[in-house]
C-alpha cells in the first residue's frame, strides 16, 4: 500500500474556500479573538502495512460475515492512518505529527481544557499538517493478532494505570494534584479529558514495522506536497522517529523523546549523512523534580543523553539543539507541553527555530 488510499473525499475549493473557524473556548488568561482558518484541501490516507494471507478454505459469499471461520478472507493490517489539512496561502512546508505512548493524533488537535492544539496553531502559521496514528493504534488499529500492550509482564497482564502515567509524565505527584506553577490545565474536567484520550495498542509494539510505516507516510507526504517533512515526534513516537528513513525529512522536532540515537550507531550515521537538523524540547520538573520519585532520575538521564548526543552530532557536522524550557524562562510544563496552557508560546519557539533552519 505505497500509494495513499483515500478513506475520505478530498475537500477542494470550488467557488469559495472552505472556512473553518475555531470556536473552542480559549483559556481565561488569553484575550484573543478567534482566528479563522481557510483550508484548501483535507483528507485521510493510509500508508505502509500489508495484506494477510487468506484463511485456509473457500470464501462463501452467501454466508459472508456470518461465517465465524472467515475462510478464504484476507485483511489489510499494520498500516498507519493520517489525517491532513493544507491551508490556503500556506508556506508549502508540511509538518508530520506523531504521537507518543498511549496517545493518538487527537492530542495534537486540542487540549484537555478545550483550546487550540498545535495542529491549528501551525496551520495558522502557514504549515500543512499531517496527523498520524501509528500502526496498531487509534484509527490504524487493524492488526492480525489482538494482544495486550506491551504484553505480559512477569506473567501478569499489563494494565494501563492512569495514575502511574500521570506521575511519570510530571503533571503532578499524585492525580489530581499538579506541581506548583504547573501549566497543565486545572480541574477535574480537564483531567478526565486527558485520561480519556489515552488508548493502548491493539497489537505488539514493533518499532521496525512502525518505522517502515512512517517512512511510507513521509514518502507519501513528499509526493503530495513536493516537499520534505518537518517531523514532530513525542515521547515513544520519538523512538519511531529514529527508526524512520531520513531521506524525506527536512527537520526533526523531538518533544521529550525516550532517548536519542546512540552515537556511532547506524541510526546516528543515517541522520548525520542526511544532515537533518534537530530540535529537542524538554519541559519542567526534571532537574528540579522530586528526588524520591524514580521517574525524576529517568528524565534527568534522558535529558543528559540528548545533550550528549547533540554535542557529538554537532561535532560530526550535524545541527542539533537541546532546549530545557526553564532555561528559556518557560516554566511549569509537563511531558505534555503541547496540550498545556502555554502551548502557543512553545509553538512560537519551534516556528522561530524552523525559520532559521529551513
Amino acid at each position: 500500500m505505497n500509494k495513499p488510499i483515500k478513506f475520505a473525499a478530498t475537500m477542494l475549493l470550488v467557488l469559495a474556500s472552505l472556512t473553518a473557524c475555531n470556536h473552542q473556548p480559549e483559556p481565561k488568561n488569553q484575550n484573543t479573538e478567534p482566528q479563522c482558518l481557510v483550508i484548501e484541501k483535507q483528507g485521510v490516507f493510509s500508508s505502509g502495512g500489508r495484506v494477510t494471507d487468506p484463511i485456509p478454505g473457500e470464501y462463501d459469499p452467501t454466508q459472508n460475515w456470518m461465517d465465524p471461520t472467515r475462510k478464504g478472507t484476507t485483511t489489510h493490517v499494520d498500516h498507519s492512518n493520517t489525517f491532513y489539512q493544507i491551508p490556503t496561502g500556506g508556506n508549502g512546508l508540511p509538518v508530520v505529527f506523531l504521537h507518543g505512548y498511549g496517545q493518538t493524533r487527537t492530542g495534537w488537535q486540542s487540549t484537555p481544557d478545550g483550546h487550540e492544539g498545535w495542529a491549528d496553531l501551525f496551520l495558522k502559521k502557514g504549515y500543512s499538517v499531517f496527523l498520524v496514528d501509528q500502526p496498531r493504534r487509534g484509527a490504524a488499529a487493524a492488526t492480525e493478532e489482538i494482544v495486550n500492550d506491551p504484553g505480559d509482564v512477569d506473567g501478569t497482564h499489563y494494565k494501563v494505570g492512569e495514575q502511574a502515567w500521570y506521575t511519570h509524565f510530571r503533571i503532578g505527584r499524585v492525580a489530581p494534584e499538579r506541581y506548583e506553577g504547573s501549566q497543565f490545565p486545572a480541574g477535574n474536567e480537564a483531567q478526565n479529558q486527558f485520561f480519556c484520550q489515552m488508548t493502548p495498542n491493539s497489537g505488539n509494539y514493533d518499532e521496525p514495522l512502525f518505522g517502515q510505516a512512517l517512512s511510507a507516510v513521509l514518502a507519501d507526504v513528499r509526493k503530495m506536497t513536493g516537499n520534505k517533512s518537518i517531523y514532530i515526534t513525542h515521547s515513544q513516537g520519538g523512538r519511531v522517529g529514529w527508526a524512520t528513513d531520513a531521506e524525506n525529512m527536512a527537520a526533526i522536532v523531538a518533544v521529550e523523546p525516550g532517548f536519542a540515537p546512540m552515537v556511532g550507531s547506524p541510526e546516528y550515521q543515517k541522520f548525520v549523512e542526511a544532515k537533518v537538523p534537530m530540535l529537542f524540547l524538554f519541559g519542567d520538573y526534571i532537574e528540579n523534580g522530586p528526588e524520591d520519585i524514580q521517574s525524576t532520575g529517568f528524565w534527568q538521564m534522558v535529558l543528559n543523553q540528548c545533550r550528549d548526543f547533540a554535542e557529538h552530532y554537532n561535532a560530526d557536522g550535524g545541527d542539533a539543539t537541546v532546549v530545557y524550557l526553564p532555561e528559556k524562562g518557560i516554566k511549569g510544563n509537563s511531558h505534555f507541553m503541547f496540550q498545556e496552557m502555554n502551548n502557543a508560546e512553545i509553538a512560537d519557539l519551534i516556528a522561530e527555530w524552523l525559520e532559521k533552519k529551513l
